[in-house]
């Protein structure tokens, strides 16, 4: 790796490096027109266009360099914030909507626990260790203060088996009672014989900035394009013709993010409306316009944006 103290005076951008977050990062980078070149068996680039460092770091790193290194943007999961315990020493500027799982509790469908009180005193695989134990700690006193056996011999700690990969064949494979891991789709965790009993935290990609960025406006200029970006996803620009008279109806219908553009055309009955409209939804929206009488629905993609 290229030493960045030999870097010239450039805002430094923590990007997942492999994983599943990876593919999406670069994606987003590219909506963004941050242009780099990454050389083979380098893990820093620099940004053509602008006074940017990219440093590709394992995403579970990545929230201690932010929060308490000179990493000024950082990009990785929720979980590997609460992980590394920084939700305190960085800020969340946004949620980026991939990268989306849950963080459970998973035991074998078949003779295993039906809850987490009745894992306590066993063996849990994972590679988060430091919510687990959080986790598991917070049971484990709940279920002695049950029994009255805080403080006494009796008293079970649950233990954990650290797994830095293939958590889900621990059980299958006599290591673990349990294991927490991340469910995403949930194929892997029903292939290995398993179902989650509960869910310790939601998680997705997130943009993060350091809590003292050397570069204060440059982070704000980045965060509003990537911003851009994920809006350009979400939205589609629609464009119609409609009577006066239904104009409240439409604006019902596509309200826009702050409010429908309405523009009056050579019949003074009839309007332009245009609107920004949630591109999941927009089948049902230009049937909706249809059936008050709009005319010359148009839909058009999004490039990019700032909103």
């Amino acid at each position: 790796m290229e030493l960045i103290k030999d870097l010239p005076d450039r805002l430094l951008f923590a990007i997942p490096k492999k994983g599943r977050l990876h593919s999406a990062c670069l994606s987003l980078l590219e909506g963004a027109d941050i242009q780099f070149h990454r050389k083979n068996r380098l893990d820093i680039a620099l940004v053509k266009n602008l006074p940017i460092a990219l440093v590709f770091l394992p995403a579970g790193d990545i929230a201690k360099f932010v929060g308490e290194g000179n990493v000024d943007l950082g990009i990785t999961g929720q979980d590997m914030v609460a992980e590394a315990e920084a939700q305190d020493k960085v800020t969340e500027i946004l949620e980026l909507g991939f990268g989306k799982c849950r963080l459970c509790v998973q035991v074998p469908v078949k003779n295993g626990a039906a809850s987490v009180d009745d894992l306590v005193g066993k063996r849990i695989a994972t590679s988060f260790e430091g919510i687990s134990k959080n986790f598991f700690d917070e049971v484990d006193a709940k279920v002695a203060a049950a029994n009255g056996t805080v403080g006494t011999d009796a008293q079970k700690k649950t233990e954990l088996v650290f797994v830095s990969g293939s958590v889900e064949a621990a059980c299958a494979l006599g290591l673990a009672d349990g294991i927490v891991d991340l469910v995403e789709s949930g194929e892997t965790m029903q292939a290995a014989g398993l179902h989650d009993i509960v869910t310790i935290l939601s998680s997705q990609a997130v943009l993060i900035a350091s809590k003292k960025p050397s570069h204060p406006d440059l982070v704000q200029t980045i965060a509003g394009r990537i911003k851009g970006v994920i809006a350009a996803q979400k939205y589609v620009y629609i464009n119609y013709n409609v009577e006066r008279k239904h104009l409240k109806e439409a604006s019902l219908i596509t309200p826009g993010r702050q409010a429908p553009t309405v523009s009056p055309l050579e019949n003074p009955e009839w309007v332009a409306v245009s609107s920004m409209v949630l591109k999941h939804n927009v089948a049902q929206t230009m049937d909706d316009l249809e059936a008050i009488g709009a005319r010359d629905i148009l839909l058009f993609a999004i490039q990019n944006c700032r909103v």
